[in-house]
């Protein structure tokens, strides 16, 4: 199979409307052909693309960035010599000195298929921007690696930010070109926007179930290793929002959850007991271990490690957004006093006003169901599969594969 990159750099006629024009780049490390050539040295060397511009999102476009949070500055690239702009910087979208830089931007980031996965926000911004200024968008189209499945409620009026784009839900299940579809609709813009189409892509094939396992998987950002996280990550980007280590400062970020101060072999019996049904699909093994930075940093946590692969992933059966409410659920139930959510003090990407949960779920139900004695995982369930299936209705006209 081809990504949008490989099927743009083998095509000359899918290039032939950017001839006399001139064209930057969104990539960051992931932007890579099928033979590891990252995508702006493979345009540079066309004859028919004049390369003018780049743009990084969060974490840069060399991805060095390890925290979140953390700015980049702009720079020249030092191999090409364009300047390269930052769009997580003193700016999150595009100023209209950068975009009179280029006059089409090809858009070829990996996303995780998460709402709060800010390559999305980033790429609405673009949209937006783009719309203004009478300028091109193309994005060369990537898998989404956690595939179709749809879960989570839908981001509620008043919670938009830099994690919540708009009204979708946390798990959408589209790829960054059907997403920009999406947001051209829904936001009623109006500019040239293409996607270049994956070739030979199947979403719903085994075993990768969303990734092509004949593809290697590169971080598109520092703390999304593999696949594993990719598929946990609607699930576990919820501890951000939470004094529990996501695990970064380890070599499994966002796979694992836990703290000094929980004991996690009883937190996963709780959460067996409660919904097991919300367990399936993967395993959940009881692991140590000591953040090196990030949130208990130094101090040795007991956590809980959700496997989502080999033998025990069952792709249409993994809920990792149920599953991590569970285990907020779980954890709320054995030590009803815990510190659990972290305080409004804490400006959830520059979002003040609301609670970083909150923030993150794009409103405050699922806190208050974690923090509801009396509710049940199928009250949870109730408030969260209306809004799934009306998104399964909003995307299907927008599928491409």
């Amino acid at each position: 199979m081809k990504f949008g990159i490989d099927r743009l750099l083998a095509d000359p006629a899918l290039r032939r409307d950017l001839r006399g024009r001139r064209v930057a780049l969104c990539a960051h490390p992931a932007s890579v052909t099928g033979n590891l050539v990252h995508a702006m040295d493979a345009l540079a060397i066309l004859d028919d693309i004049d390369l003018t511009a780049a743009f990084g999102p969060q974490h840069g476009i060399k991805g060095d960035k390890q925290d979140n949070m953390v700015e980049t500055p702009d720079e020249i690239d030092p191999v090409h010599r364009v300047p390269v702009y930052s769009l997580y910087g003193e700016v999150r979208r595009p100023t209209p000195a950068m975009m009179d830089s280029f006059d089409v931007i090809l858009v070829d980031l990996q996303d995780l298929g998460c709402r709060i996965y800010t390559f999305i926000t980033t790429l609405l911004y673009i949209l937006e921007e783009a719309a203004r200024c009478g300028k091109s968008v193309w994005v060369l189209d990537r898998p989404n690696p956690a595939g179709r499945p749809i879960e989570g409620l839908t981001l509620r009026p008043g919670y938009e930010s830099f994690v919540g784009a708009g009204p979708l839900p946390m798990r959408h299940g589209l790829t960054l070109g059907e997403l920009g579809h999406w947001f051209i609709t829904h936001f009623g813009l109006e500019l040239d926007y293409r996607v270049i189409a994956m070739e030979g892509y199947d979403p719903k094939a085994a075993p990768g179930f969303g990734w092509p396992p004949e593809r290697l998987w590169i971080n598109p950002s520092p703390n999304a290793p593999n696949l594993n996280m990719a598929r946990a990550y609607a699930g576990t980007v919820m501890l951000e929002g939470a004094t529990l280590s996501e695990g970064r400062g380890t070599t499994r970020p966002l796979e694992l959850f836990g703290a000094p101060d929980i004991n996690a072999r009883s937190v996963i019996a709780q959460m067996q007991r409660l919904a097991p049904q919300w367990l399936e699909g993967c395993a959940l093994r009881e692991t140590w271990f000591e953040p090196t930075f990030h949130k208990h940093v130094g101090q040795l946590c007991h956590g809980v490690h959700i496997h989502a692969e080999g033998a025990f992933y069952d792709h249409h059966a993994f809920r990792p957004w149920r599953l991590q409410a569970l285990g907020f659920k779980a954890i709320r139930a054995l030590f009803p006093d815990y510190a659990l959510w972290r305080g409004e003090d804490f400006a959830y990407e520059y979002t003040e006003g609301h609670l970083a949960i909150d923030v993150i779920n794009g409103g405050p139900e699922l806190r208050q169901w974690v923090d509801d004695e009396g509710a049940e995982p199928g009250d949870l369930d109730a408030l969260s599969r209306p809004d799934e299936a009306a998104w399964a209705d909003a995307r299907a006209p927008h599928l491409l594969y």
